[in-house]
């Protein structure tokens, strides 16, 4: 038997997020191998085998399913979100660079999903409307002064930020530093947004402004938006402000 490698997004949240084709590769999976958090969100059939692992093991967890699938198993890694953005596609991929030169051959494809940031957006409007950059707060894999140097040139550049991994209990300060160096570099009046846990029942979101808002309320189920010079904010009565970065600077359209 042939083994294939599918590397998925389950999306942030709901079931109405999970793609179709992400839906068919866990269904006829034989190991489904991720985060166990992320596991745990699937309905799994009988005769599958569920490999949960915590969540700084991704090098293994990619390895252990490389092996299955050169052993002819059809083996599904999850991920949340997309799993091309700060997830287990890159981890794979390492591995098949660094491993056995047999694996370059297997059969591996990466299926998309909804990424943090897009269902953020989704909610809060249209902030990705123009240029816009993403940016992990986490130094795990990367020096601090790195993580400063891009979020700099981020502000430089005008982008609309989007940071993921904001803060953790290991990493409590980091989302406090980048606010420093946005406020050094940014208007006050530049909107911001927390978004937290989008799609889940917890799902709790804040607009505010780069003055006003305060990171301590930032924990690692949350997407912070940073706006660009050019974002603005829509009001309505009764209902949250829409958040937009208009197509064209300057008033050009």
């Amino acid at each position: 038997m042939s083994g294939t490698l599918r590397i998925v997004g389950l999306g942030p949240g709901p079931d109405c997020w999970v793609t179709p084709e992400v839906t068919a590769a866990v269904a006829t999976a034989t190991d489904l191998i991720g985060y166990a958090p992320y596991l745990a969100r699937l309905t799994t059939r009988v005769g599958q085998v569920v490999h949960g692992s915590d969540n700084r093991v991704e090098l293994d967890r990619a390895r252990h399913a490389l092996m299955l699938t050169a052993q002819g198993r059809k083996v599904v890694v999850v991920s949340g979100g997309d799993p091309g953005i700060f997830a287990m596609a890159a981890a794979v991929l390492e591995a098949v660079d660094a491993g056995d030169p047999a694996w370059r051959a297997l059969d591996i494809t990466v299926c998309p999903g909804v990424s943090a940031m897009q269902a953020a957006a989704a909610r809060l409007g249209a902030p990705l409307g123009h240029d816009f950059c993403a940016i992990s707060l986490s130094d795990n894999l990367k020096p601090w002064p790195l993580v400063a140097k891009r979020l700099r040139a981020a502000v430089e550049g005008d982008f609309v930020i989007a940071l993921y991994n904001p803060a953790s209990k290991a990493r409590p300060d980091q989302i406090f530093e980048a606010f420093a160096i946005l406020r050094a570099m940014k208007a006050g009046a530049t909107p911001v947004a927390f978004a937290r846990a989008i799609g889940r029942p917890d799902e709790a979101i804040v607009i505010t402004t780069l003055a006003e808002a305060d990171p301590a309320v930032v924990d690692m189920s949350t997407l912070v938006m940073i706006g660009s010079s050019e974002t603005k904010l829509i009001l309505r009565p009764g209902a949250p402000p829409f958040v937009y970065t208009p197509r064209g600077v300057g008033g050009v359209r």
